[in-house]
């Protein structure tokens, strides 16, 4: 999950000079979020609980709330991990360098994108019981997200699926990190995805905490 990223803005050297180091970096940034939202916390929260381990948590002497936010603990930390890596990797390969502010709000926006996936990924877990079937459904919609976020995002699908793309959680997660690295370039546009954006978040993260079961009965 965090080697995908880097070896797609390596890749991607090209690219810099033709769309920008904000556009690169934002795209491998979100690239990574989708991973480890549908692939990685999905699948391993499936996993546990085929195994019986949040059947066995819930018997300790903590609150259920504990055992998520302990997991989504973990999760923020791969988020800031990864972003981490791709700013390494962007500055040395590409040499992309940002402004400390352009830094920091580069990591909120992450933070706030990594919430869209790690809402969706619990909504997949909440609505899908099998483990197997989450790990297949994770990887179809993280292959759907990459695909048609990447190509429609640059018009290769046409113009209408752009404006799809655009508002679309992969694209507004992407705009958002992308103008956080540039604090100057931040308009209303801009301000309307994060909107956009905290409403999936919230969205995708309510819908899966009503539907998630403990165990697979």
């Amino acid at each position: 999950m965090l080697l995908v990223p880097v070896i797609i803005l390596i890749s991607w050297k090209s690219v810099v000079d033709k769309f920008g180091g904000p556009f690169v970096l934002a795209s491998c940034i979100t690239i990574g979020l989708v991973a480890i939202g549908l692939m990685g916390y999905s699948n391993s929260i499936a996993r546990d609980r085929e195994k019986g381990i949040f059947q066995r948590l819930r018997v300790a002497p903590m609150p259920s709330w504990c055992i998520m936010v302990s997991r989504l603990l973990v999760q923020l930390l791969m988020i800031l991990l990864l972003t981490i890596i791709v700013f390494i990797a962007g500055n040395n390969v590409d040499h992309i360098a940002l402004t400390p502010a352009g830094y920091v709000l580069s990591f909120l926006a992450a933070v706030i994108g990594g919430a869209v996936y790690l809402g969706l990924g619990q909504l997949i877990v909440g609505m899908i019981q099998n483990p197997e079937t989450v790990n297949s459904t994770s990887r179809l919609v993280y292959f759907v997200f990459i695909m048609v976020g990447t190509f429609g995002e640059l018009g290769v699908l046409g113009d209408q699926l752009k404006q799809v793309v655009m508002w679309s959680p992969y694209g507004t997660v992407k705009r958002i990190i992308a103008a956080s690295m540039t604090p100057g370039t931040w308009n209303s546009e801009m301000t309307m995805a994060l909107f956009v954006t905290i409403g999936y978040a919230a969205l995708f993260s309510i819908l899966g905490i009503r539907k998630f079961k403990w165990n697979n009965k």
